[in-house]
């Protein structure tokens, strides 16, 4: 008989311990806003507290351009829509509306990294109107008074879109392809730390849209990566189009990023903690009285740059030629140089400008190779310069030096706006020397004969920037 009760209590215990096999292979709810499916961030679900339905906040912020700022310390998340401002607190009822106080049913709790609030304050606070489809766990997400905006007249046509065709991450980079020059709005949303990427009139298209079919989301992947969590991108609006791409960050708060667009591709660049890659690590020294001398070969590593017409990477042009300037620059006594690269790596823009500011350089000099593949006879030296008179001095001396020793083509002296001399604070170039895509210049310029030739009048055109007498 105490067998039999034993057995009894304890196959009980069991059934109340372990989890039926119909909750263990439960569907995994979906949040629907306006009739698209949100893309959820890792470890962020709906979750179900005393009958309470609770959704990720930052979720709902994000995908509803929401401004959320987190307080670790207090636990407290304020969340702003326009003029409106909503306070709350993981574990109190309390919430203020702007400023007034109100209940809810059950606080918010912060469940894996992620603050959950109950639908209904989502609902009632933030103008959505809010289903629950409890057989297919499907949150439905519907603004009730949506931004006001000009009434739709349809869908925009094809030849009104930009179409995203390619969508890559690394090297602290987001790299888009496009088939046409896009405008990006970028922000930066807190809780968690993640910078936001919208692309106005932009759909996707090419082998991306195909990958992508009907579910218009998807996800990068960002294994082995240190600083990003993940990089989701999903269709955020249909009409008007808008894609948004989100680069959620691994426990970084301070982050710079600046974008530009090159040869059909949108580059967003982030600086996630400033430190320097340099392969010289006396970079940082003073350097007593001489004059420093930043050159910096374009490009390097998992970036090559362009390439030429038997298909040779910019990347290594640029590091051979720079390599032969940074000799002839060591044999100056009164210079003083430093290299942004010494081989085939790819410190960021950012890296290179920061290189150059914190050492205060008294000259930067970037060195790049030319390409327009569908115009195999162009030809010629062009350098540019942003802005700044002294870079435009420093330009108009390198680029006469480069025209008089290597004979291409004079394609003159022009103001660029290229983040490697617009953020540099001294005399700053970059020399695009002759075009890699033209097949007899190309040739030319992969020998050595023309490579000490450029790399002498660079550094000539260096001496005489900084005064310093030029052997004739």
């Amino acid at each position: 008989m105490k067998k039999s009760i034993l057995f009894i209590l304890f196959s009980v215990f069991f059934l109340i311990a372990l989890p039926n096999h119909s909750d263990a292979a439960a569907k995994q709810t979906k949040i629907i806003l306006d009739g698209e499916e949100c893309v959820l961030p890792e470890n962020a679900d709906v979750v179900n507290l005393n009958n309470n339905v609770m959704i990720p906040i930052r979720v709902v912020a994000e995908n509803l351009k929401f401004k959320v700022d987190w307080h670790q310390k207090t636990q407290n998340v304020k969340i702003q829509q326009n003029a409106k401002v909503i306070s709350l607190a993981v574990g109190k009822k309390e919430v203020l509306v702007d400023n007034e106080q109100k209940t809810l049913n059950l606080a918010p709790q912060n469940i894996k990294n992620t603050v959950v609030v109950p639908i209904r304050f989502v609902s009632e606070e933030m103008g959505l109107k809010v289903g629950w489809n409890n057989v297919d766990k499907i949150v439905t997400l519907d603004r009730i008074n949506p931004d006001p905006s000009p009434p739709a007249t349809g869908e925009e046509s094809e030849s009104e879109l930009h179409h995203v065709n390619d969508i890559q991450f690394a090297n602290n980079q987001l790299v888009l392809s496009l088939d046409q020059e896009v405008t990006p709005v970028i922000s930066q949303l807190t809780s968690p730390d993640r910078i936001v990427v919208d692309l106005p009139h932009t759909a996707f298209g090419g082998p991306l849209a195909e990958s992508l079919g009907s579910k218009s989301v998807g996800k990068l992947d960002l294994s082995g990566v240190p600083n990003v969590t993940e990089v989701r991108y999903s269709l955020f609006n249909q009409d008007p189009a808008q894609i948004r791409i989100v680069i959620e960050l691994n426990q970084i708060s301070n982050v710079q990023y600046t974008s530009e667009w090159i040869e059909g591709q949108l580059i967003v660049d982030l600086n996630m903690n400033g430190d320097l890659i340099t392969t010289n690590p006396d970079a940082m020294l003073p350097h007593s009285g001489a004059k420093l001398v930043v050159i910096d070969p374009g490009h390097g590593g998992s970036d090559p740059g362009t390439s030429g017409y038997s298909n040779q990477f910019e990347k290594d042009f640029t590091l051979a030629l720079s390599l032969k300037v940074q000799a002839l620059l060591l044999e100056e006594p009164e210079i003083k140089v430093v290299m942004t690269r010494e081989t085939d790596v790819y410190p960021t823009r950012t890296e290179r400008v920061q290189l150059a500011n914190t050492g205060k350089a008294n000259v930067f000099v970037s060195i790049h190779g030319n390409s327009v593949k569908d115009s195999p006879k162009t030809t010629g030296t062009e350098t540019f310069y942003y802005q700044r008179s002294s870079s435009k001095s420093l330009a108009e001396v390198i680029h006469r030096h480069l025209i008089e020793a290597i004979g291409l083509k004079d394609r003159g002296v022009k103001n660029g706006d290229l983040q490697v001399i617009r953020e540099t604070t001294m005399p700053a170039v970059l020399l695009e020397i002759g075009f890699l895509s033209n097949p007899e210049e190309e040739a030319a310029m992969l020998t050595d004969s023309f490579q000490n030739k450029a790399a002498q009048a660079i550094v000539d055109g260096i001496k005489e920037y900084l005064g310093i007498e030029v052997n004739q």
